[in-house]
């Protein structure tokens, strides 16, 4: 499909045709989870509001001070942003690991496949370790990978694995447009923005070395729901 770039919803028709082009490796319901995003993107007037911004700059202090950072990814983060992962990881030095709740091993080694043309070896095919308290395939995970991080991205998170990985004693940082969601409100540090907007951004503060070293999560999840509030009444 051609989409004429002076489209009010280029962007998103985009990103949208990249999750159907790459339908043999996205579950069907991580479709419609990115659906539920677009619509709190909408409340956030599909920008990077200065809360967010707060925690991008967070996020990025925790990764420079890591000493093995890991970025977690799954279909939807693959197919909508490897290039944006496989720049991070450059910049900040953290292994790339594949993560699957809806796990076969034509899955994983696809999306490794895929991240491999974005220029990276990423890790998941040959899962050696295990997430305590998950009963789901999300369990299964590297040990010189996630099992060994002290910090971990986790873009477009399920929320019984960022709590896990809490439980764990690991730093978790989330990338979720829901503010209300369970994994927003237990990770760490939440950047609630689109995913291909606030990684560019993150990459340039890491490799800038331009951090936050304060920063409280819970208040910056109720600024930004009181920013999507004040879009909504003005």
């Amino acid at each position: 499909m051609t989409l004429p770039k002076n489209h009010p919803r280029y962007k998103s028709l985009m990103a949208r045709e990249k999750l159907v082009n790459a339908s043999d490796m996205v579950a069907k319901q991580g479709l419609i989870a990115h659906g539920r995003g677009e619509a709190f993107d909408y409340l956030l007037g599909e920008q990077t509001c200065l809360p967010a911004l707060s925690a991008i700059k967070a996020a990025a202090s925790a990764l420079i001070e890591a000493k093995n950072p890991v970025i977690s990814v799954n279909g939807n983060v693959v197919a909508l942003a490897a290039r944006e992962v496989v720049r991070l990881a450059e910049v900040s030095g953290a292994k790339v690991e594949v993560n699957l709740f809806h796990r076969t091993p034509e899955r994983v080694a696809g999306l490794i496949k895929m991240m491999k043309k974005g220029g990276i070896d990423a890790l998941g095919e040959n899962a050696d370790d295990s997430i305590p308290g998950l009963s789901s395939e999300r369990a299964k995970c590297c040990s010189d990978g996630i099992g060994g991080a002290d910090v971990v991205l986790v873009p477009l998170e399920d929320g019984d694995r960022c709590q896990a990985l809490v439980d764990m004693g690991k730093k978790v940082i989330t990338i979720d447009l829901n503010p209300l969601s369970r994994t927003a409100q237990t990770a760490h540090i939440t950047i609630v923005d689109e995913l291909t907007r606030c990684l560019p951004l993150l990459s340039d503060f890491v490799e800038e070395k331009k951090g936050i070293d304060s920063f409280d999560n819970k208040e910056c999840l109720r600024d930004v729901l009181n920013y999507m509030a004040e879009r909504i009444s003005s």
